[in-house]
């Protein structure tokens, strides 16, 4: 809750004469309290305020005291200047001001907790306790030989509650140990020794029940006078116990009845059970015979790189319901058998993981058989991947189903960084055990849909099918951090290196040779090297495949404009057309210039494929933002003009940590207040990466800017975003309005995305209009601003200039 002050004055009243009127509104924007002077501020007498929103008296949502411009400003101990609505129709500005903030608590409850007295207990409490928890209260009167039971005795033994039994009688459903009970029951009497005992009962009802009954000593002063205890019933446990028996006998028949190699281990990798061809192939590997109980982690101290890759597959094997494996126990210079590890995840009643189990198949006669024909043509001899002859063909068949299903597939490309170190180090048979055993790691990573291939030396490529971006770049840099962390230990070194890779986003048009995706996504890693190694670039391949030397001028044209920060910058106007606003609102667009020796300029759609690709996209809006303020600060009668300066984000942008800090660094020095500027996200961004970009608009919100979903209805999450994605301004799609003016259905979703922004106190903005009948449709449903060449066309930024003035004694502004 807040109190603002609100000062109305006009430039002829004396300092000091203003009226001020004091309003009381919740986290809600409702009114909780007006004072007396709010009639002759506002027009509204106090209790026509009362229990209304604040946009009663506001003339726009912008000018809500809660909107992130004019929250920045109050919060800093400054006025915020607020145009008001006053009762009679008028609007008139006034200043706002804050005086008190609280936050609302609720009084915190007291509460205590005491022993009660079990001697005034309810009995239907006690009844509900031995029921639910299956025992019966006993009680012996040691003087008359008399013996009473609760209603929970009487049910363990299945009688009738109140039947007339003697404890001579009672002790024949004992089966066994009665003369065990009576010897207790006397030491108890003499001694006051409290007693335990385990004994199987036969009920009423023929029945048998594992049962546990104690007893003690009830004095009376000095003298034993009674005896008392409790009947406990374990048969339920004795039941579980006897299943499990029965399993394990099952169990062990039937993993001792096969020549596979099984094994089950819990979430610690205990060994919970295994058969015995698994326990002598373990010992033939490794030299250790392993027992029930042992931890693989710690059987395996002399093979460092064989528990680590074990612990991996384990590991996945707890993450997933199943998959399956092919490789020998031991990755070792002497030949072992191959198997076809099949691996199963383990889970109790209530679907949590509590271990997963193995059965590995010897298949080195199929494998063997298969060296001499298929399976050297389509297999990596060194480390038994898809080759690249296989890679290239599965590629193929990837994109000619491409043609029938709407997908979005993605390739990544790995280069491992100085690996030729190895080579000199130890020698190219132990780098190929180093590959091995790595293609073992990368094996476990990636999904059973995908393709992991190696296509010469250290260079290994990875099909990412039916897999969102986000995903897709989550499993890109899971691999890079397995690449990372995986160690291999050679005669007391530690060899371990890093990747640099490149991750080539497939969509709709893309080029049908595979030959020229894998160039494409070799150029995105040759980037990621370049840029630093151990890190993945991502672009969108290209559907139309431009010759090198063309890329290459491209590229060296983006980065001398960069350099030389010299990039052509150009605006285009957004025009009110629901209501008149005065200021500037433009859009910042930009060019890359040419050498004006036969290079022209590029325009967006040349420039932004390629900066994307080589990594220059993130740099360049940085650029683009830094020269806009620069230029402006140059021109700072425009200050009270320009209400609006928008900048495009790229996707490289929205995912920088460290882009709202940069920007942040700029506007401390500017002129311009930080609400003037509006950073634009593409709605296909933000549905990709919600999360990171509701992060990025708080961190832009906290330094005062305003953000933008740019291209919104461009597809169906454009209405959930609108709603909760916390922007300011939602720009339609371009698509979307291309039909806008002859097409009923598309006016209908034009109109439900403005209503429910406008609900979500967002402004709208309609882009692409051509026309008059376009412009008066967009009127007419009330969105805020437009855009498009009907209202005006890219102007050079330069153009940009405050209004002038000519007077006798000469021009102002221009």
């Amino acid at each position: 809750m807040k109190e603002f002050v609100i000062r109305r004055y006009r430039s002829d009243q004396p300092k000091g004469s203003e009226r001020s009127a004091l309003l009381r509104i919740d986290d809600e924007g409702k009114v909780l309290f007006a004072d007396r002077h709010a009639e002759s501020v506002l027009g509204y007498d106090a209790s026509e305020l009362e229990g209304q929103p604040v946009h009663r008296v506001l003339a726009s949502r912008q000018d809500d005291p809660f909107a992130p411009a004019n929250r920045h400003r109050i919060e800093r101990g400054q006025d915020a200047l607020i145009t008001f609505r006053h009762k009679e129709g008028f609007f008139y500005t006034a200043c706002l001001s804050l005086r008190k903030n609280m936050r609302d608590s609720d009084k915190a409850a007291s509460a205590s907790i005491t022993q009660r007295d079990n001697g005034n207990m309810d009995p239907r409490l006690l009844a509900s306790a031995e029921d639910s928890a299956a025992f019966g209260i006993w009680e012996l009167d040691t003087q008359t030989n008399e013996m009473t039971w609760t209603e929970g005795v009487f049910r363990l033994l299945e009688l009738r509650p109140g039947s007339e039994i003697t404890p001579e009688q009672a002790l024949f459903y004992c089966q066994t140990g009665q003369n065990r009970v009576r010897a207790m029951f006397r030491r108890c009497i003499r001694s006051g020794e409290p007693f335990t005992v385990e004994l199987n009962l036969l009920t009423a009802r023929q029945n048998i029940r594992r049962v546990t009954m104690n007893g003690r000593a009830l004095k009376d002063g000095k003298r034993i006078q009674r005896l008392g205890g409790i009947l406990v019933d374990h048969t339920p446990v004795m039941q579980r116990d006897q299943a499990r028996q029965h399993a394990v006998q099952i169990l062990t028949a039937t993993t001792q009845a096969t020549p596979d190699l099984v094994a089950a281990v819990d979430r610690d990798l205990k060994l919970l059970h295994f058969n015995q061809p698994f326990s002598h192939q373990f010992a033939n590997v490794f030299g250790i015979t392993p027992k029930p109980g042992d931890k693989l982690a710690q059987l395996l101290p002399d093979y460092p790189n064989e528990r680590r890759l074990i612990e991996r597959l384990w590991q996945r094997a707890f993450d997933r319901d199943s998959f399956v494996v092919e490789m020998p126990l031991a990755q070792q210079d002497r030949e072992l058998p191959v198997y076809e590890f099949h691996y199963q995840r383990l889970t109790d009643g209530q679907g949590e993981t509590i271990g997963a189990v193995h059965v590995a198949r010897d298949i080195s006669h199929r494998v063997n058989h298969a060296t001499s024909s298929e399976y050297r043509i389509r297999h990596d001899p060194v480390t038994g991947l898809m080759n690249r002859r296989a890679f290239v063909a599965r590629l193929l068949r990837t994109l000619e189903q491409k043609t029938h299903r709407e997908s979005c597939d993605s390739l990544l490309y790995l280069d491992l960084d100085e690996f030729e170190r190895f080579n000199d180090l130890a020698g190219n048979g132990t780098c190929d055990r180093f590959l091995r055993e790595l293609a073992g790691n990368l094996g476990v990573r990636v999904r059973q849909r995908d393709a992991l291939a190696r296509l010469s030396g250290d260079t290994f490529a990875l099909l990412i099918e039916n897999c969102p971006e986000p995903r897709a770049r989550k499993i890109a840099e899971d691999i890079l951090e397995l690449i990372g962390e995986f160690v291999f230990e050679w005669q007391g070194h530690s060899l371990r290196t890093t990747a640099s890779g490149g991750l080539l986003m497939m969509d709709s048009e893309v080029p049908g040779n595979p030959e020229q995706l894998l160039s494409q996504a070799a150029d995105l890693c040759h980037t990621a090297k370049t840029s630093g190694r151990n890190r993945i670039h991502t672009a969108r391949a290209l559907a139309l495949q431009t010759d090198e030397g063309t890329t290459n001028r491209q590229v060296a044209q983006i980065r001398k404009a960069l350099d030389e920060q010299s990039l052509i910058l150009a605006y285009q106007s957004l025009k009110p057309v629901a209501s008149v606003t005065w200021g500037d609102h433009i859009e910042i667009l930009c060019r890359i210039p040419g050498d004006g020796k036969g290079q022209d300029e590029l325009r967006p759609d040349q420039f932004l494929p390629v900066a994307e690709r080589f990594d220059l996209a993130k740099r360049l809006d940085r650029q683009v933002i830094r020269q806009t303020l620069s230029w402006l600060d140059n021109h700072r009668l425009l200050e009270p003009r320009l209400k609006y300066c928008g900048f495009n984000l790229s996707l490289a942008s929205v995912l920088d940590d460290t882009f709202a800090d940069f920007l942040e660094s700029l506007l401390q020095d500017s002129p311009f207040a930080p609400e003037c500027f509006c950073l634009e996200i593409r709605e296909a961004h933000a549905t990709q990466y919600p999360d990171d970009v509701a992060v990025l608009c708080d961190s832009l919100h906290r330094i005062g800017c305003r953000v933008a979903l740019d291209g919104a209805g461009a597809s169906v999450e454009s209405y959930s975003l609108a709603a909760k994605l916390p922007v300011d301004i939602i720009k339609l799609d371009r698509r979307m309005m291309q039909h806008f003016e002859h097409d009923p259905v598309q006016q209908v979703m034009v109109e439900a995305l403005h209503r429910i922004a406008e609900v979500a106190g967002k402004q709208t903005v309609a882009t692409f209009i051509e026309s008059d009948n376009a412009l008066s449709k967009v009127r007419t449903l009330g969105i805020h601003y437009g855009q498009g060449f009907r209202l005006s066309r890219p102007q050079p930024l330069a153009e940009l200039t405050p209004a002038a003035v000519d007077l006798s004694t000469g021009r102002i502004g221009g």
